[in-house]
């Protein structure tokens, strides 16, 4: 994922055939993090504050869930070129997309047990949540990246 232009509101990226393939496959495990996983207090839970968070986090998870069905339809946000595809958001949608890249990458990692950094445990199981965290973590970057470049 390349950015090619951008300006005080909106950016524009490309991406090779199969990166387009691999971001649309990776938006498509969001939500990944627990819901359970987000607590006031690991003590004391005051119900009716826990019960609050949890329906500000659904109504966040539920606009995100928006933005990435926008992203995986035929939209014309995304545009074919001779060598891809290419990929425009706006500053909101780039947000957004950051916020569902990041749920999916700790939520995995959340999914793992919340390993150490030197943790090279490698498994069947485990495949799937490190190249999650992995693919998730990389076009963060880009995205981040983009973000530095912004006028």
């Amino acid at each position: 994922m390349r950015l090619l232009n951008s300006s005080k509101d909106s950016f524009l990226f490309h991406l090779g055939r199969r990166e387009k393939d691999l971001l649309l496959s990776l938006l498509k495990l969001y939500p990944a993090m627990p819901p359970a996983h987000h607590r006031l207090s690991k003590s004391t839970v005051d119900d009716s504050s826990q019960a609050l968070l949890d329906e500000a986090l659904a109504e966040q998870r539920a606009a995100n869930q928006a933005q990435v069905e926008k992203m995986l339809s035929a939209s014309p946000r995304w545009t074919r070129d001779e060598k891809g595809w290419r990929l425009a958001l706006s500053g909101a949608e780039l947000e957004s997309l950051l916020q569902v890249l990041n749920d999916i990458r700790v939520g995995n990692w959340v999914l793992l047990g919340c390993p150490e950094e030197n943790w090279n445990e490698l498994t069947e199981a485990s495949a799937p949540h490190v190249w999650a965290m992995e693919i998730a973590g990389s076009y963060q970057v880009a995205l981040l990246r983009a973000l530095e470049h912004e006028p």
